[in-house]
């Protein structure tokens, strides 16, 4: 026996079958899937396939997928020469720049930079007692 849906003709044994499949609660579908997979060699295409999406990566996960950062000057400590020496190492500025960016922080001092780039500036500015953020 056939049945028509649609301009399509199914046999009466697959939409049954299909009937069957779609009353499944996600559990049953996911055991029928890995049956499938394990004793079929047959394996789903997509997870969107079976009605579930794929949760929304969480922020740490952003921070690790980011591929620029900038370095942050956020407070000079105690002692100022030493970090306007430091900018002026990593920046390729003048004193009165590397001066100018100390006395505005919290101030970017480098940008676009790729992580290692970034912990290596931010490891140099916290060895001569400043404090750097990351972004």
């Amino acid at each position: 026996m056939v049945e028509e849906t649609e301009g399509r003709t199914w046999s009466k044994e697959i939409k049954t079958l299909g009937d069957k499949i779609v009353k499944l609660s996600v559990l049953q579908a996911k055991e029928l899937g890995d049956y499938l997979e394990q004793e079929h060699g047959i394996k789903a295409s997509a997870p969107a396939a079976m009605g579930v999406m794929p949760a929304a990566p969480a922020a740490e996960d952003a921070e690790e997928e980011k591929d620029s950062f900038d370095v942050v000057l956020t407070a000079v400590g105690d002692k100022k020469i030493p970090v306007v020496r430091a900018l002026r190492d990593i920046t390729n500025v003048g004193l009165r720049e590397a001066k100018e960016l100390v006395e505005s922080a919290p101030r970017a001092v480098r940008e676009g930079l790729s992580r290692e780039e970034a912990e290596e500036i931010k490891a140099k500015l916290e060895e001569v007692g400043a404090s750097v953020e990351l972004k």
